[in-house]
C-alpha cells in the first residue's frame, strides 16, 4: 500500500469510514459537476440550432413563427437572470468549491491530508497476494 494513502497511527475505523463516505460524496459531486457541463453545452447547441430554425421558417415563409422563436427562444435565461454559463460559474464557485474545501478540511484534520484511505485498506483486503492484476502498486 502506498505511503500517501495508509491510516495514520491511531486513527479509528469510524473516522476512516466517515472520511470514505466523505470522499464517495465528493466524488459524486463532481460526477454532478460533469452533468452540469454537460447541460450547459446542450442547452448552448440547442440555441445556436435555433438560427437555422429562424432562417428556414422564414424561406418557408412562416415569419409569424419564425419571430416567436427568435423573440422567445432565442437567447432566452434558462433560469431568472441566468444563463447556463452563469449557473455553471455560481456552481463552481459556491457549492462546488466549498464541498471540495471542506472535504480538504476533513482529510487534513483527521488524516494528516491522506486521500482514499478506506478504498486502499479494502484493495489491500481484497486483492490476491502475489496473484498477476493484484499488485499493490503499479511499482510492485
Amino acid at each position: 500500500m502506498n505511503e500517501e494513502n495508509s491510516r495514520p497511527e491511531g486513527v479509528d475505523n469510524t473516522t476512516i469510514e466517515a472520511l470514505g463516505e466523505l470522499s464517495k460524496a465528493l466524488e459524486t459531486i463532481h460526477r454532478v459537476r460533469g452533468h452540469l457541463y454537460s447541460a450547459h453545452q446542450l442547452v448552448g447547441g440547442a440555441d445556436l440550432t435555433l438560427d437555422r430554425v429562424v432562417e428556414l421558417l422564414r424561406q418557408a415563409g412562416h415569419n409569424e413563427v419564425a419571430d416567436r422563436v427568435e423573440r422567445e427562444l432565442l437567447g432566452r435565461n434558462v433560469l431568472p437572470g441566468r444563463w447556463t454559463f452563469q449557473i455553471m460559474e455560481e456552481f463552481d464557485d459556491g457549492y462546488y468549491a466549498a464541498f471540495q474545501e471542506v472535504e480538504r478540511y476533513a482529510r487534513e484534520t483527521l488524516a494528516g491530508g491522506r486521500r482514499h484511505i478506506y478504498e486502499a485498506e479494502m484493495k489491500e483486503r481484497r486483492r490476491t497476494h502475489g496473484m498477476p492484476g493484484h499488485e499493490a502498486t503499479p511499482q510492485e
